[in-house]
């Protein structure tokens, strides 16, 4: 785990504890690290977890299929960050989602319950790691509203606009590259992958936008951010 200290620095979960205290933490937690492969799965739905992931390195989605196998992406992690962190503590029975790798990855487990309950020794960085987890589930529920609104949206071309909207607000510039290609795109925005690149086309079109592959910029004046 040495090798990837300069990323659990950065992990939320740890945020407030020591670089030093970081390697006798994880093994207090019983962190257990796997590698992956591309497009592996992580997590099954339908499966009962009762750990969480952190990325290490790579890359992993969450995603959910419906009945006639259209995928919806729920959400992209990448590194430092966590994943079915709220279907572990919450002892979901049965998963709704699945967790799979977009590259490939080296991701870090931990048991929820080692997390929750103080280990023998009298860990004092519990209360730490539970108020971290709190703000980390909170931050995950506003993102989630955030997507909410932007799939909410009635049409294509709405829900385009509101996406690209935020992701231009979020990094604060008219110019920026997102993390999707277009079959992701079209899934996060539970779209038809067609119609979508016809609405990109036209925007482009219109003088509202330009782009090439996954790099956008928003032409000043044209759009307001949406959500």
């Amino acid at each position: 785990m040495k090798n990837y200290l300069d990323v659990l620095k950065t992990v939320p979960l740890f945020k407030g504890i020591e670089e030093e205290n970081i390697q006798p933490l994880l093994s207090c937690l019983s962190a257990q690290p796997i590698h992956f492969e591309k497009e592996q799965t992580v997590f099954s739905g339908g499966e009962n977890i009762k750990r969480f992931g952190i990325v290490l390195s790579g890359q992993v989605q969450v995603v959910q299929d419906d009945y006639d196998g259209n995928r919806n992406i729920l959400g992209q992690i990448d590194i430092g960050n966590l994943f079915g962190e709220s279907f572990a503590c919450a002892e979901t029975k049965t998963l709704p989602i699945s967790v799979i790798t977009t590259t490939t990855s080296d991701l870090l487990f931990i048991d929820c319950h080692r997390l929750a309950v103080p280990c023998t020794r009298a860990c004092s960085f519990h209360s730490k790691l539970i108020q971290n987890m709190l703000r980390i589930i909170s931050m995950k529920n506003i993102s989630l509203t955030k997507k909410i609104e932007v799939i909410s949206k009635r049409t294509t071309r709405e829900k385009l606009l509101a996406f690209l909207s935020t992701e231009a607000k979020r990094v604060g510039c008219s110019r920026f590259c997102i993390s999707f290609n277009r079959q992701e795109l079209a899934d996060y925005l539970s779209v038809e992958r067609s119609a979508m690149s016809a609405e990109l086309s036209r925007l482009r079109d219109e003088g509202v936008l330009k782009f090439h592959k996954n790099q956008f910029e928003l032409l000043q004046g044209t759009v307001r951010p949406s959500v």
